[in-house]
């Protein structure tokens, strides 16, 4: 098993943002964390990168309890996140971005290229100068400049046109196909669901359903969705 959370309740001082998060990610799979608006999504990921630190429960991943561990310790472990809002360093360049991340192993700046080739053509320009698509193929190739052994993506096409959210769901799936382990956060489930290998449903900040996406029934979409 990659990563297995247990338990995880985590609060902002005196307030509860999560009641008991339960998930598994194993090698080579991708799994999609599913909910409405503020059940707890975004701050199940920065507890699980320990952006954020839990109150109760564990994190396992590779091996390792990250239970408070410092979240550059956890980075370095293989934990590649991509956040909400993407947030690249907007004056440093797309190569400056990308090699600032970089460690060795598979993903080289040829790959990245290759995944993206835009950003490529627009190696020279600063971050803050590209759309707010390119941004987010920037976002995602810095992490994988990290050479992670989970990816970690945070509403990965949000607010992004149809044509450029096409564009990173396509590499997405390659990733997948690839064999990288994913963990992704999206609302976009109609191409979400089919590259899934199972789902995680929180609601008020706990896990309600676990399963293959396959078996999701409208109904359970309606109640805990709202689709």
């Amino acid at each position: 098993m990659l990563l297995k959370v247990n338990g995880l309740e985590t609060h902002y001082g005196a307030a509860q943002a999560l009641f008991g998060v339960n998930l598994t990610v194993s090698e080579g799979e991708m799994v999609a964390l599913l909910g409405r608006n503020g059940m707890g999504k975004t701050t199940t990921i920065s507890s699980v990168c320990q952006m954020v630190t839990p109150t109760k429960g564990t994190i396992e991943f590779c091996g390792h309890n990250l239970n408070r561990m410092p979240c550059h310790k956890a980075a370095r472990l293989g934990l590649g996140l991509v956040p909400e809002g993407r947030r690249c360093f907007p004056n440093l360049s797309v190569l400056e971005n990308l090699s600032a991340a970089a460690r060795k192993g598979a993903w080289t700046l040829g790959r990245i290229y290759d995944l993206f080739p835009r950003l490529q053509e627009r190696k020279s320009q600063s971050a803050n100068t590209l759309s707010g698509g390119e941004q987010q193929m920037l976002a995602i190739s810095r992490a994988l400049m990290t050479n992670p052994k989970l990816l970690v993506l945070d509403e990965a096409t949000e607010g992004l046109a149809p044509l450029v959210r096409g564009e990173i769901w396509q590499a997405i799936a390659r990733l997948k196909q690839e064999g990288l382990s994913i963990l992704i956060v999206d609302k976009t489930l109609k191409e979400l669901l089919p590259l899934a290998d199972q789902a995680v449903i929180l609601e008020k900040g706990e896990s309600v359903w676990t399963g293959r996406p396959d078996t999701l029934t409208e109904e359970m979409k309606d109640r805990y969705l709202g689709l």
